[in-house]
């Protein structure tokens, strides 16, 4: 396990892509637009007197890189594993699938772990953004969220044909997800049934949680729950459908 968990970080580390999107992408979006929109400093009565630039925007850019590396970085790297014939030859040896996604897993969770430190520390920096007020909920939260998603990911890494089809399916999930989560739009002013439709997904749920975390509270039940059901759900179909070719 240890050794396969060693190559693919290797392997991950000589493609940039991953890198760029999960870790420089929302590190820019963050100092850059923090420094450049004004409003994001400003007090908002909306937000109950916080800073937009306190918790939402870091929170969403935490989701940004996650759902990044689940939904189409993950997934792209095992389909073309099979497309190539790199799992049709594990297959050949004791290896299995419960490894395979494992050594995924673990390495692409490391690197949602380094660009959420560095968000925070270089948020913190730049930008006086507070850290997290509740570390330990928020530390639970961000790796229960971070593991639903990954879920959602094997599961498209173990059914899409090909290498190509991978991300873009994952792309036609992720949009729609991070616009009910309040990505482009705060989720306050949206309509009830939008509200109520990203509740039962998981990115809105692990948004929000994230948030209440950063502002001192506790995460709500209902939160967890999505986020728990969606990770047994889909990490246990990603097992079951998993196709070495």
């Amino acid at each position: 396990m240890s050794k396969m968990i060693t190559t693919e970080a290797k392997l991950f580390l000589r493609e940039p892509g991953g890198l760029i999107f999960a870790i420089l992408l929302p590190l820019v979006l963050l100092i850059g637009l923090g420094n450049v929109i004004p409003g994001l400093r400003e007090a908002n009565p909306d937000m109950g007197g916080q800073r937009g630039i306190d918790n939402y925007f870091p929170a969403m850019m935490t989701i940004l890189s996650v759902v990044t590396m689940a939904l189409t970085v993950l997934p792209g790297t095992l389909a073309a594993y099979r497309e190539t014939g790199v799992l049709r030859r594990m297959s050949t040896t004791p290896v299995s699938p419960i490894r395979v996604l494992v050594a995924q897993l673990v390495n692409n969770l490391a690197v949602a772990v380094i660009a959420t430190t560095l968000l925070v520390v270089l948020g913190n920096l730049f930008l006086d953004v507070p850290v997290p007020k509740n570390p330990l909920p928020f530390v639970g939260v961000f790796l229960l969220g971070t593991a639903s998603l990954f879920a959602i990911g094997l599961l498209i890494a173990a059914v899409a044909p090909n290498a190509k089809s991978a991300p873009a399916i994952g792309s036609l999930l992720m949009f729609p997800l991070m616009f009910v989560a309040g990505m482009w739009f705060p989720r306050e002013f949206m309509p009830d049934l939008l509200q109520r439709i990203g509740d039962f997904l998981p990115l809105a749920p692990f948004g929000q949680a994230l948030r209440d975390t950063w502002a001192g509270g506790a995460p709500q039940t209902l939160n967890l729950a999505v986020m728990a059901a969606t990770l047994l759900l889909f990490g246990g179909l990603a097992a079951r459908l998993f196709r070495w070719q």
